[in-house]
Order: C-alpha cells, then sequence, then structure tokens
C-alpha cells in the first residue's frame, strides 16, 4: 500500500517531537494518537477502495479524524 496521507507528524511537523514524547509520556494522548492513527488509516483504505464502504460511512468517519486531530491539536498547542 501507499503512503497514508494525514499521519500527525506529516500534518504537523513543527510537533513532530513533541507527538513522539507525549505518546510515550501521557496515556490520554497515546490513546488519542492511536484512535487517529487507526481511523486515518481506515479513511485513506475506503478513499483508495482498499476496503469500500458507503460513502455516508467515509463522511462519519472523516468526521471522526477531524474530531481526533482537532483534540491533537489542542493538547499539542496548549
Amino acid at each position: 500500500m501507499s503512503h497514508t496521507p494525514h499521519e500527525l507528524a506529516s500534518d504537523f511537523p513543527e510537533y513532530a517531537e513533541q507527538i513522539s514524547a507525549l505518546r510515550q509520556s501521557d496515556a490520554h494522548f497515546a490513546r488519542l494518537a492511536d484512535a487517529y492513527h487507526d481511523i486515518n488509516r481506515d479513511v485513506h483504505r475506503a478513499e483508495t477502495d482498499v476496503e469500500p464502504t458507503s460513502d455516508d460511512h467515509l463522511s462519519e468517519m472523516r468526521k471522526k479524524r477531524m474530531a481526533l486531530k482537532d483534540e491533537i491539536y489542542g493538547l499539542l498547542s496548549r
């Protein structure tokens, strides 16, 4: 499979070191980052038709991904 877009470190390169450190030291952040990684992978697989899904389901997954990304960014930028 090709490179998965929208990984946290590539979308927030200025926070790459902080993301790595928080994944190790903050269990809540690690859970959020893991959930983001999982949904992002699922969205990518649906968008590339590796695992096709309905448009409604894809839209819901994108909304969940965005909500997680917003929460993660909030933690990174405080």
